[in-house]
């Protein structure tokens, strides 16, 4: 039997409704699902308030988003995505959207890779990855007094 490397390890069912959104900055907040054991990827809830964006970026790897609810606006390509739509972005695709609509916007996004923010001339200002997101899940856990979930605690593979 072979094992896939991004496979969680079986833990305990939680709630992600009883988890608390986890800010990231103004309008801005998140809810982790998993963390891939080798580091290579990552599952969330993204909540974006009206009007907030997401400033250019580029992903190593690929990302599927599912909107939940919301409305969001893929500025390069100038689509309009609502509840119900999946997006997905190959290796290497960089893009920048925002918010539309007086809801805000919750899209389930699985990343594989890291994701490279970049600044006008298209220089990496800052990358996010499976450790670095779990980190400020648990920083934000010690801040808060929370407890973290035993599932998104669990340290990555060697």
């Amino acid at each position: 039997m072979s094992t896939n490397t991004r496979t969680r390890r079986h833990t305990a069912p939680f709630d992600l409704a009883q988890l608390d959104w986890v800010p990231l900055r103004e309008g801005l907040s998140f809810k982790p699902i998993t963390f891939y054991p080798d580091g290579s990827g990552w599952q969330l809830l993204l909540r974006l308030e009206p009007g907030t964006v997401i400033p250019p970026h580029r992903h190593t790897g690929e990302v599927h988003g599912f909107n939940l609810s919301g409305s969001r606006f893929l500025i390069n390509t100038k689509e309009t995505v609502g509840p119900g739509t999946y997006v997905y972005e190959p290796p290497g695709n960089a893009d920048t959207w925002k918010q539309i609509g007086d809801e805000p916007c919750i899209v389930h996004i699985e990343v594989k890779g890291r994701i490279e923010y970049l600044d006008d001339r298209g220089t990496i200002v800052r990358t996010v990855d499976a450790k670095s997101s779990q980190k400020t899940y648990l920083d934000w856990c010690a801040e808060t007094g929370k407890t973290p979930i035993p599932a998104l605690a669990l340290p990555f593979e060697a």
